[in-house]
C-alpha cells in the first residue's frame, strides 16, 4: 500500500498561499491542555498520486486524540487519561515518544474518525467515485498485511478535525445504508478497535466474555460485536449507565467498583476485553478459566498494572494485545453496518469550532456510546 507524506516544512503547512483554497480545521499546535487547540483557516490539502480529497461530512470524538495531545502515550507518563490530562493543564510537556508510533507531528490536524463524500481524486485515480459516502479505515498499515508497522489518520498524519481531509484511495470503503453522517462517524476507531479484539481474540458462539468499561465508545461497541458472534456478554459500567448498556445487548450488567471475584468466583470468564487496567488488572486476570484470553487495546485507568505472572503462567492464559487492525476488520464493518448487525449510540453532536468543550465533556465519562463533531458546511 505505502503511505505518502506531506513533506511541505511543518512551520509552512498550514499557512494560506494567496490563489490557493482554504477549509477550516482544528490545528492542534503541540503536547498541552486545550489551548493547543487552533480553530484556523488553513490550505486544502494537495493530492498525490493514489489519494483522495474527502469534504468531511461527520468526525468522532476518541479517547485517542486528547492521549496524543497531552503525550499519554509517552512512557514518562504513568496515570490513566484523566488523571494526565489535569496535569497537563497546568503545565505542558513535550514528550518525545508520546506518538502513537513515532514523535507526534505536530502542528497537525487530529480526528480518527471520518465519515467523508468524496470531493476529488488524483490524476490516475477513479473519477466515477466521487460523491461517494465513505468511511476511512484510520489504522493503516505502512507497507501490507503482512506487517504489524502501522500509522493512525488523526495521530501520525492529518484527520478529519476539518473541512476536506486527503487519505489513501485504498483506505476509504464506500458504505450503502440509511444512516446519518452523524452516525457513521461513531464507527472507524471505536467499531475498527473493537472489532479486531474480537477477531483476533477468536471469540466464538456461547463463550461468557467480560466487556470493562461498557458505556464508552469501544466498550459499547464490544458489547454489541461480541453478541452478534453468539457471546454471553458480561458488562462493566456505572450504575446510572446500567439500563443502557443491557439495552445495546449485554445479557449481565455489573455496576463498576463491585468486587467481581466475590460476586462472581475466580475462574469465571472464556475472555476479558479489557480497556480499563489500572489497579482491577490482576483481579480481572483471576476471573479468566484456565486457557482463557485477556485482550486489551487500551489502559485508561492507568498503564501501569500489578501482575502476578503465576496467575498467567499456571493457568496457561494468553495475553493479546490489539492496535494493528487485521485486514478483514473494516470490511466486516462495513458488511455489519449494511446489513443492519449493528447500530450506532451517538450520545451528542456538537460543532467542530466546540472541540475544547467537547473533550471536556468526554472527560466526565457522563454519556454512553459517541460524541461526533460536525464541520462547518462548506461553501459552494
Amino acid at each position: 500500500m505505502g503511505i505518502k507524506w506531506d513533506t511541505t516544512p511543518k512551520k509552512d503547512r498550514f499557512e494560506p498561499l494567496p490563489g490557493k483554497l482554504t477549509m477550516k480545521a482544528v490545528v492542534t499546535a503541540g503536547n498541552g491542555g486545550y489551548d493547543k487547540l487552533e480553530c484556523r483557516e488553513v490550505r486544502i490539502p494537495t493530492l498525490v498520486s493514489g489519494e483522495v480529497l474527502l469534504q468531511v461530512l461527520a468526525a468522532g470524538v476518541n479517547n485517542t486524540e486528547i492521549n496524543t495531545r497531552i503525550g499519554w502515550y509517552s512512557s514518562s507518563v504513568t496515570s490513566g487519561t484523566e488523571e494526565a490530562t489535569s496535569t497537563e493543564q497546568k503545565q505542558a510537556t513535550i514528550n518525545a515518544d508520546g506518538g502513537w508510533n513515532e514523535t507526534t507531528p505536530f502542528p497537525f490536524i487530529q480526528g480518527t474518525d471520518c465519515c467523508g463524500r468524496i470531493a476529488a481524486v488524483a490524476a490516475d485515480g477513479d473519477v466515477s467515485s466521487i460523491g461517494a459516502r465513505v468511511l476511512v479505515r484510520s489504522c493503516m498499515r505502512k507497507v501490507d498485511f503482512q506487517s504489524k508497522e502501522n500509522i493512525w489518520m488523526g495521530s501520525d498524519f492529518d484527520g478529519a478535525f476539518a473541512q476536506y481531509v486527503k487519505v489513501p484511495a485504498s483506505e476509504v470503503f464506500v458504505v450503502k445504508c440509511n444512516w446519518s453522517d452523524a452516525e457513521l462517524g461513531t464507527i472507524p476507531c471505536s467499531y475498527g478497535t473493537a472489532e479486531n479484539m474480537v477477531h483476533r481474540g477468536r471469540l466464538s458462539k456461547g463463550e461468557n466474555i467480560l466487556v470493562t468499561g461498557a458505556s464508552g465508545g469501544v466498550g459499547s461497541a464490544l458489547v454489541q460485536l461480541a453478541k452478534r458472534r453468539g457471546a454471553i456478554v458480561t458488562a462493566i459500567a456505572s450504575k446510572a449507565k446500567v439500563e443502557q448498556v443491557r439495552s445495546i445487548g449485554a445479557d449481565h450488567v455489573i455496576n463498576r467498583g463491585e468486587d467481581l471475584i466475590a460476586k462472581l468466583g475466580e475462574e469465571f470468564f472464556d475472555v476479558v476485553i479489557d480497556n480499563v487496567a489500572g489497579a482491577a488488572f490482576g483481579d480481572l486476570l483471576k476471573l479468566l478459566k484456565r486457557d482463557g484470553r485477556y485482550v486489551s487495546s487500551g489502559a485508561i485507568g492507568g498503564p501501569l498494572v500489578t501482575f502476578d505472572m503465576r496467575s498467567f503462567y499456571l493457568k496457561d492464559l494468553t495475553l493479546i494485545g490489539c492496535t494493528a487492525w487485521d485486514e478483514p476488520v473494516f470490511p466486516n464493518l462495513i458488511s455489519y453496518i449494511e446489513r443492519g448487525e449493528i447500530k450506532p449510540l451517538v450520545s451528542k453532536i456538537f460543532p467542530l469550532e466546540q472541540i475544547a468543550d467537547v473533550q471536556k465533556e468526554f472527560l466526565e465519562k457522563k454519556h454512553v456510546g459517541n460524541f461526533v463533531l460536525l464541520p462547518p458546511p462548506v461553501e459552494e
